[in-house]
């Protein structure tokens, strides 16, 4: 068991601020209502700390002084007393030592924590808002102990702060998950003890930017995100480092990651990044609308056309379904994972139990599998699909989909798990707490899979040496549990590791999270449906565009098949350079 699985309930991002803003705002009314009054200047100061730590703003001893509300040298006494009391952490800000800043120890976090329930428990019974049927009632009894077990803490402020010249430089895919790192920055700077310089791109611009970023004398970046398809080609390129070359491994709890993530993460049985979001694409459905009119949910290809055909209602302004049918890469993504929920790899890896065997795809030989009868039966579902769509389909991608569907235009949509805060956070959608999950629905010779998504953390190969160090402590601590758990209470819906899906405050922001995991356990969390060979960006866009002219009634779907063959195989003879 780890320290973390052990730590009480902890309190983190907007709930810690949250609860000290609420103890500020109530210690300022009896402070100010009741006279005479003492200040209290060690919860003066400690809540001062803790307000700042929640908004990343970093604490010097002057201001804990200052916000102590007592004269100069009783304050300072008084500081002297937390930190003897073991609730305040320093860290040296410059090589000397004589500058640094303060943070609130775990001790800190645990106690406040607790502290946090008591009061919360003490207000719902105070103020009559607790009920039989409150968990919280569950305290007593033991329940929020046996909970507490499997609460993540929040990420700890690192012992050593990064000595990054010009700070720590992240490259990442433009997402709703990346953007929340964004949006957590001052919190993320606080931590690592360094300024953090993000840029984000599209998918496409991203992988072009990586492929520049490889072709200068020093990278530019510390961390890049790669997707998952990219990492054979980035391996075989050389623009990425084996991380067991510059780190230990172990430092990364590999087991605490689901598998079919952490196994992405891997090139010839070597790790060469580390998960940041796993974010497999689910079938989303309106399941207030089956319910209504008596349907089951979509598990099979055949009901989602049955289900689209029940619900299109074009002149009403109501559609079928939404997917991604834009020409080039989101269609290529499309086509494959939709081979997959036919049963069939978009190359001839070796069928094992569960599925196909991506884990040895080091040695290459492999040949396309595009225009095969489960491909064909992959590609007439999409023009079966294409007519219970929105009239759009065909220039919707990764965030087109998912709006008609939020605004209750469409009544089913495949989408990621990371888009999904687009209608789970906001209460006016049509489809917030109306939506169900599934894994992808299968074909007749298929089996229910969610196909793997997302992005690792990697190190560019050439970062400069003295670097190195710096950037693997700053992927350990944006991987880690505690930063994972911070990212889904800021809004992601992607969590790659076990620990933050089972967490109880975790769970508790979306039905996601436990479904994901039983998804892993069931073995349906798979990567093979978009095999990292190094070809495979040609052939996503090769399948992309032939099945787009397939869909425009150009080509027939046999001859779109044929043709992304013939081009495929052109493609996997060629040595990748």
């Amino acid at each position: 068991m780890t320290r973390a699985d052990s730590a009480p309930r902890l309190v983190a991002g907007p709930e810690l601020e949250r609860v000290v803003g609420f103890l500020q705002s109530l210690h300022v009314e009896l402070d100010s209502a009741i006279e005479p009054s003492t200040p209290n200047p060690h919860l003066n100061m400690i809540l001062h700390l803790l307000h700042s730590h929640s908004e990343g703003r970093l604490v010097s001893p002057s201001s804990m002084v200052a916000a102590a509300g007592v004269p100069y040298a009783t304050a300072t006494r008084k500081l002297a007393e937390i930190k003897q009391a073991g609730l305040i952490e320093q860290r040296p800000r410059t090589k000397s030592g004589k500058s640094f800043s303060l943070h609130p120890s775990r001790e800190l976090l645990d106690n406040f924590s607790q502290l946090a329930d008591r009061i919360e428990r003490i207000a719902r019974t105070s103020f009559g808002t607790a009920d039989a049927s409150d968990n919280s009632t569950s305290y007593y009894y033991g329940g929020s102990y046996q909970a507490a077990q499997a609460t993540i803490a929040p990420p700890q402020a690192l012992p050593r702060p990064l000595k990054l010249s010009g700070g720590l430089r992240i490259l990442v895919h433009g997402d709703p998950t990346f953007m929340v790192m964004d949006n957590l920055k001052r919190q993320f700077e606080q931590l690592v003890g360094t300024g953090i310089h993000q840029r984000a791109f599209s998918i496409d611009r991203l992988r072009e930017e990586a492929l520049r970023n490889a072709e200068r004398g020093k990278s530019r970046y510390d961390i890049i995100a790669v997707d998952l398809p990219w990492l054979g080609e980035f391996v075989a390129k050389k623009i990425i480092r084996p991380l067991d070359e510059v780190m230990d491994i172990t430092r990364l709890d590999p087991a605490d990651f689901h598998t079919a993530g952490w196994r992405a993460a891997h090139w010839d049985g070597r790790p060469f990044g580390v998960p940041s979001q796993t974010t497999p694409e689910l079938m989303f459905y309106r399941k207030d609308w089956f319910a209504t009119e008596g349907l089951e949910p979509p598990i099979t290809t055949q009901a989602v056309i049955d289900a689209a055909r029940h619900f299109h209602a074009p002149r009403q302004g109501r559609y079928g379904v939404a997917w991604n049918a834009a020409r080039g890469t989101a269609l290529g993504h499309t086509f494959m994972m939709t081979c997959a929920a036919f049963g069939q790899p978009i190359v001839d890896l070796p069928e094992i139990a569960g599925g196909y065997d991506a884990d040895h795809l080091g040695d290459g030989g492999f040949r396309p599998m595009l225009n095969g009868d489960r491909a064909l039966a992959a590609a007439n579902y999409l023009m079966q699909l294409l007519e219970y769509s929105p009239p759009d389909i065909l220039s919707m991608s990764w965030y087109e989909r998912v709006r008609p569907y939020a605004s209750g235009k469409v009544a089913m949509a495949y989408g990621y798990t990371l888009l999904a805060p687009y209608f789970e956070l906001d209460d006016s959608c049509s489809a917030h707490d109306n939506t169900g999950y599934l894994p992808h629905p299968h074909g007749p010779e298929g089996a229910p899979i969610a196909p793997v998504g997302g992005y690792v953390f990697c190190i560019p190969s050439n970062l400069a040496p003295d670097r190195i160090e710096d950037a693997v402590d700053a992927l350990v601590t944006f991987t880690s549990p505690g930063a994972q758990k911070l990212y889904a209470q800021s809004g992601s819906r992607t969590a790659p590791r076990y620990s933050v899906g089972a967490d109880p405050e975790v769970r508790r922001l979306s039905p996601i999270f436990e479904l994901v995991d039983q998804m892993s356990w069931r073995d349906e969390l798979q990567f093979w449906p978009r095999p990292p060979i190094p070809q495979i960006s040609d052939i996503i866009r090769i399948c992309g565009h032939e099945l787009h002219d397939m869909l425009r009634g150009i080509v027939s779907p046999r001859d779109a098949l044929d043709r992304a063959q013939a081009r495929a195989e052109d493609i996997m003879g060629q040595q990748v350079t």
